[in-house]
C-alpha cells in the first residue's frame, strides 16, 4: 500500500487545534509533524482545512437484513463516509433479529464483504435468550441492546426479572432504548380515541411522552447502580433526563453513560408543522426548551456521546397516516455538517464536536486504536472545509431512500475528503471503487 501524506492539515484531536501533516502507510497514521517529507508518497494538500478523527457513530439501522429496500450495508456506509463517519455500530432489530451468535456472525460476514466504513454490530438481548447472550465474548461486537420501549422491530424486554439477570449477567455495555410502554400505550389510545388513526403529528411528543423516557431512563439507572452493569442510555430527548446523569468524573470512570441525537439537538415540535412525520423518531422530537437542555447538558458532559440513529425509511413510508409512518430518518451523512453548523453559530467548539463524536465513543465502547489521531492508530481520518457551503437536496442524498430531512437546508462545511484505514475512501463526492471497511475490535 503506497503511503499518503496529508499536508497542511489543521489537526482538531484531544482539546487542541493545530497544524501538522500526516503520515499514513499500512493502515496507520505513521507519523505527525509540521513538516515531513516523503518522497514516495502520494501528497493531498489539505491547506485551510480541518482535519478530524474519522467519526464513530454508536447507533445505527443499516436496514440489511431484512430491510434492504430502504437501505443496506453497501449504500448506507457509503453515506456514512460521505458525512466523515468512518466507523459505525449497527443495531440489532432487522429481519432476522440480530439475538443469536450466529446471526450476529452472518452480519459481521456480510459487514465484510460490502462496507465502506469500520463496523461493529449490537447483540439484541431479548426475553428469552440469556443464555445465549452468557455466550457471547465481551470483545465479540460492541455491546448488547435492550429496547425498553417497544420502537420499530417489536424487541420489547418487558420482563423485570429478565432485564435485572441481564443487568446481571454481561460485562459488556448494554445500550439501552428508554420509553415506558405501558405510559405509550395509554397516551396512544387516548389520541385514538379522539382522531382515530389519523392522530396529529404534533400529538407525537405527547404520545411518546417527556415522562415515559423519564419513567423508563429512571429506572433503568436504578437497576444499574443496584446490578453494577454497565449502561449506556441512547438518544436522550427531554431536559428532565438530564439531571440523572453526572459530569463530576471522567468519562473512562463512568458506569453510566448517555448519548444524544443529531436530530433532538437540531428539530423541536415547532418543526412538525412544517416536516411532518420527516421527523417523526423514537423517542420524539421534543419542545425547544428540552433541545436547550439537552445542548446545556452535552456542552457540561453530562451527555457523553453524539450520534445518529440513522434510520432509513422510503418516502412512501413516511408520508403515511400517523399510525402507519414509521420512526426514523437517514443522518449519517449530515450529522457532521449540522455539528459543524452549531460550531459557526457558536455554540460548540471544533474540540467538543471531535470529544463527542470521535474521542468519546472510542473510550466508552473501548475501541481499540481509533477515534483519535496518534502516531500508530488506525487511519480514519475526516477532512472538512468550515468554509464550503452546499445546499442538501435529492439530487446529493447518498442514502439508498433518496430524502432527507434536511432537504433544502445549506450547510456552511463540507467533507471533502474521508480516509477509512489510510485509503482515500471518498474524495468531493467521488467513492473509491474499493471498500476498506474494517472490523471494530475492542480492548476490554
Amino acid at each position: 500500500m503506497r503511503k499518503t501524506l496529508i499536508k497542511n492539515a489543521v489537526i482538531v484531536n484531544e482539546g487542541r487545534v493545530y497544524e501538522s501533516d500526516i503520515l499514513l502507510g499500512d493502515g496507520v497514521i505513521q507519523e505527525l509533524d509540521r513538516h515531513i517529507i516523503e518522497p514516495n508518497a502520494q501528497v493531498i494538500d489539505v491547506k485551510g482545512k480541518h482535519v478530524f478523527p474519522g467519526v464513530i457513530d454508536d447507533q445505527v439501522h443499516f436496514r440489511e437484513p431484512g430491510l434492504t429496500h430502504k437501505g443496506d450495508i453497501v449504500s448506507e456506509s457509503r453515506a456514512a463516509i460521505a458525512g466523515g463517519i468512518t466507523s459505525f455500530m449497527e443495531q440489532p432489530n432487522t429481519i432476522p433479529q440480530t439475538t443469536t451468535i450466529e446471526k450476529l456472525e452472518e452480519k459481521f460476514e456480510r459487514a465484510r464483504e460490502t462496507s465502506y466504513a469500520n463496523y461493529s454490530f449490537l447483540f439484541g438481548g431479548t426475553n428469552d435468550n440469556l443464555e445465549e447472550l452468557k455466550r457471547l465474548d465481551k470483545n465479540a461486537c460492541s455491546g448488547v441492546k435492550l429496547f425498553l420501549g417497544s420502537s420499530t422491530g417489536n424487541m420489547l424486554v418487558d420482563d423485570e426479572a429478565v432485564i435485572e439477570k441481564i443487568f446481571s449477567s454481561t460485562e459488556m455495555v448494554i445500550s439501552a432504548h428508554c420509553e415506558d410502554e405501558t405510559t405509550i400505550k395509554q397516551n396512544l389510545e387516548k389520541y385514538k380515541r379522539q382522531y382515530g388513526d389519523d392522530i396529529p403529528i404534533k400529538c407525537h411528543p405527547l404520545v411518546r411522552s417527556a415522562e415515559a423516557c423519564y419513567l423508563s431512563s429512571s429506572k433503568a439507572i436504578a437497576l444499574a447502580q443496584k446490578t453494577g452493569a454497565r449502561l449506556h442510555v441512547f438518544h436522550v430527548s427531554t431536559g428532565i433526563e438530564t439531571d440523572l446523569f453526572r459530569n463530576d468524573i471522567p468519562l473512562v470512570e463512568k458506569k453510566i453513560t448517555a448519548e444524544v441525537c443529531i436530530h433532538h439537538l437540531w428539530f423541536s415540535d415547532a418543526d412538525y408543522d412544517s416536516l411532518g412525520t420527516l421527523i417523526k423518531w423514537n423517542p420524539a422530537v421534543k419542545t425547544a426548551e428540552d433541545r436547550r437542555l439537552l445542548w446545556d447538558a452535552l456542552l457540561d458532559d453530562r451527555i457523553d456521546v453524539v450520534a445518529t440513529d440513522h434510520a432509513p425509511h422510503t418516502w412512501e413510508e413516511k408520508n403515511n397516516i400517523y399510525t402507519k409512518a414509521p420512526s426514523g430518518g437517514p443522518l449519517v451523512q449530515h450529522a457532521l455538517p449540522a455539528m459543524l453548523e452549531k460550531y459557526h453559530e457558536g455554540i460548540i467548539s471544533l474540540e467538543k464536536i471531535a470529544e463527542k463524536m470521535c474521542h468519546n465513543p472510542a473510550i466508552l465502547f473501548q475501541v481499540k486504536k481509533r477515534g483519535f489521531i496518534r502516531e500508530g492508530y488506525c487511519a480514519d481520518l475526516t477532512v472538512v472545509d468550515l468554509k464550503s457551503p452546499w445546499e442538501v437536496e435529492q439530487g446529493n442524498v447518498a442514502s439508498k431512500c433518496g430524502w432527507s430531512p434536511f432537504e433544502g437546508k445549506t450547510f456552511g462545511s463540507k467533507i471533502t475528503h474521508t480516509f477509512v484505514n489510510g485509503h482515500l475512501a471518498y474524495d468531493n463526492g467521488i467513492f473509491s471503487v474499493g471498500r476498506f471497511g474494517q472490523r471494530l475490535t475492542f480492548d476490554r
